[in-house]
């Protein structure tokens, strides 16, 4: 299998818009195509940073809905296969949950 290196470089030409650029991809934040498109060609190269960048997947779905749409529109933007782009690290909750909603223990039943 063929190893594909991704090198960061600047961008060769000015960005250029096209029409389906104002379709929403991130419904939860209400990123469009054409802003994921602009932070790839501002240097965003991975799941993550288009994540942190323009807080793609980061909404009420947690990504469930858009990360794959996000990941195909990098991979578009950068020409290299879906694969070589990384799916983003999952991250703990902020507030402490306890075991037992996790666990769906007796104490998710009391309530």
């Amino acid at each position: 299998m063929k190893e594909c290196v991704i090198r960061r470089t600047a961008a060769k030409e000015p960005f250029m818009a096209k029409l389906e650029d104002s379709m929403i991809v991130c419904r939860c934040e209400e990123i469009t195509k054409g802003e994921i498109r602009q932070a790839v060609y501002d240097g965003m190269m991975t799941m993550n940073e288009v994540k942190r960048y323009l807080r793609t997947g980061m909404g009420l779905c947690q990504g469930q809905s858009c990360s794959r749409k996000v990941r195909d529109i990098i991979a578009e933007e950068m020409s290299v296969p879906r694969e070589t782009i990384e799916i983003s690290s999952a991250r703990n909750p902020i507030r402490p949950v306890p075991m037992s909603i996790y666990a769906n223990d007796k104490a998710c039943k009391r309530r």
